[in-house]
């Protein structure tokens, strides 16, 4: 069984749960505070050097970081990977877009409002840059959106997940998506696929003794 490090709280650490829900994928989930500096200790960057979570331990002892590498080693040959190339391209190009144009801002912007321990960089310079910058990467999914069900072709894929993770909690960052419609509809129905858990759900527990 894989291990999943990680935050609740997270939604980097959100989107591969999300899939291997999606998937059926049963795995394990250890708890790792990375403001309480759980990152940085000797144990943790033996396993990854980046000192970030998520951080997925495959069955064999493997570490495998970067919550999108997750998503493309979870979802391979599923449902959520496109067949064609191009198409299959399209999902990835939007999985870039996440990471560099969206999460820096949106996930960035949510984090220094909701952390108090962050309260000292929520400088107001901070604050309205990633507010601008969110809103042009919210303005770019809703382009799509608009006038279609998913971000690639006729069905949800990795795009999907990865960008609903913090799409459906930007509200939380001061986000305004009543003028985003389409999102709203996509966040809807990607909460109606089955399988769904939303980001407090975490697997149960192993009894005592299991290792």
């Amino acid at each position: 069984m894989i291990t999943i490090y990680g935050n609740w709280d997270s939604g980097n650490c959100y989107k591969p749960r999300l899939l291997a829900a999606f998937l059926g994928i049963p795995f394990r989930h250890v708890d790792v505070e990375t403001l309480a500096g759980e990152t940085q200790t000797t144990e943790f960057l033996a396993k990854s050097p980046i000192g970030k979570v998520p951080l997925m331990e495959l069955e064999d002892g493997r570490y495998l970081p970067e919550s999108n590498a997750m998503l493309c080693y979870l979802g391979a040959g599923t449902r959520f990977v496109p067949s064609d190339p191009y198409e299959n391209a399209r999902m990835l190009s939007w999985m870039f877009f996440e990471q560099y144009s969206h999460e820096p801002n949106i996930a960035v912007r949510r984090s220094l409002l909701v952390y108090p321990q962050l309260a000292a960089r929520a400088t107001p310079e901070r604050l309205a840059a990633t507010l601008e910058g969110g809103i042009k990467a919210l303005d770019v999914m809703e382009g799509r959106l608009a006038g279609a069900d998913w971000l690639v072709g006729d069905a949800p894929t990795l795009a999907d997940v990865a960008l609903f993770a913090y799409t459906h909690r930007a509200d939380e960052a001061g986000f305004d998506l009543s003028r985003t419609p389409g999102i709203v509809r996509w966040i809807d129905r990607v909460a109606a696929l089955p399988g769904y858990r939303a980001v407090t759900w975490l697997p149960e527990a192993e009894p005592a003794g299991v290792s």
